[in-house]
């Protein structure tokens, strides 16, 4: 016989949009901003019940409370609570929180699914964009480097449940309410290889707790109500957007990197070896600065001692390609660096073999004015 239906006493929902949104962000800068032009709550992120020791951001992340939205879930109109966080590598994650309280567990699903369709999976929704541009207006002068447009983005649905009307543990849990459903967005019946594989990725420390990752949705059940899941979960979808924009700058340069490199062979020896070193301090620059920048985004999030949100971080950057994306910047980055040191060899190639014409020359010269002097 099956058990009786549970209801979920308190939780939340949240949509997050992640957006490149500058090279870099100076947050100390952005949130004297903020606090002069809005007045609004902003804190700086900490994990809430983990040792700094154990696991910490190398910067931590400045959060800024933004103006309450109304959305339409479904029928029902709500109001959810909106915030963003500023990463120092350039990300702004975007969040829109739906309290949930007394709620069954097929109508917090439905709630689900309700927000992923006005939070807009495919293309930003209007209200991203309304958020997105009041942030930039204000922090303005602490972008470094600020994006042209929003075009690099990342979504993600977080459901987070707190309380049931009963204790539950972390083993019954997926037996007592239809995770499958909840992961999936789908409303019809999964195949038995499909269900485990949106369970594959489960992870407990507690009896009572439990949280279920996924490509684009997480389930997370804290009954202590801290967001250390959900904050990591965050970190590594910043990481992918940022790891994207590199592998995509990247992309871009090489074949741009090839068209100079051709050019400037079919110049003379006399202007070759010039643009040879000037296009290869460019591309030095290029990677040192890459490099750099993917350092800090590779180092955002240190973890030593904390086992379980180790694990459920590195299965997160797993599951967004994370280290996929890191290695084909690494492999452009070796690419350019092979090449700025081939033109380097090739200018001192050029001017040496500049040098030895101009030696031969002025032999030459000295040799048929003493020739005609006798």
């Amino acid at each position: 016989m099956n058990a009786p239906a549970i209801t979920i006493r308190s939780g939340e929902l949240v949509a997050l949009r992640l957006f490149d949104i500058a090279y870099g962000i100076d947050l100390t800068q952005s949130e004297s901003l903020w606090a002069a032009h809005v007045g609004g709550t902003t804190s700086r992120t900490h994990l809430a019940s983990t040792p700094t020791k154990a696991i910490a951001f190398e910067v931590p992340p400045l959060r800024l409370s933004l103006d309450p939205i109304d959305l339409m879930l479904g029928s029902e109109k709500v109001v959810t609570e909106a915030s963003v966080r500023l990463y120092d590598f350039g990300v702004a994650a975007l969040a829109v929180r739906v309290k949930v309280t007394d709620i069954s567990w097929d109508t917090f699903v439905e709630r689900f699914d309700a927000l992923d369709q006005a939070a807009g999976p495919d293309t930003p929704a209007p209200f991203w964009l309304t958020l997105l541009d009041h942030v930039r207006e204000v922090i303005a002068p602490a972008l470094d480097r600020p994006a042209l447009d929003a075009r690099l983005q990342e979504d993600y649905l977080l459901g987070s449940v707190y309380a049931f009307d009963e204790v539950v543990d972390a083993a019954s849990l997926s037996e007592r309410v239809d995770l499958i459903r909840l992961l999936s967005g789908e409303t019809r019946p999964l195949s038995a290889a499909a269900r485990r594989d949106l369970l594959s990725r489960s992870f407990s420390y507690y009896a009572d707790d439990l949280a279920v990752l996924t490509w684009d949705r997480a389930f997370i059940y804290e009954p202590r109500g801290d967001s250390d899941v959900a904050d990591v979960i965050e970190v590594a979808n910043a990481q992918l957007v940022e790891f994207r924009y590199y592998d995509t700058l990247l992309d871009d340069e090489l074949p741009r990197m090839y068209d100079r490199v051709e050019a400037a062979r079919h110049l003379s020896s006399l202007f070759a070896s010039r643009r040879f070193a000037h296009l290869a301090r460019h591309l030095h620059t290029l990677v040192a600065e890459v490099t750099q920048l993917t350092e800090k985004v590779d180092n955002a999030l240190q973890v030593t001692e904390d086992v379980y949100l180790s694990r459920v971080y590195s299965a997160a950057l797993g599951l967004f390609r994370v280290p996929t994306l890191n290695a084909s910047v690494d492999r452009k980055l070796a690419i350019i660096r092979d090449t700025y040191a081939a033109l380097y060899d090739e200018a001192s190639s050029r001017r040496a073999e500049l040098l030895e014409i101009i030696i031969i020359v002025l032999i030459i010269t000295e040799i048929a004015v003493t020739l005609l002097l006798h």
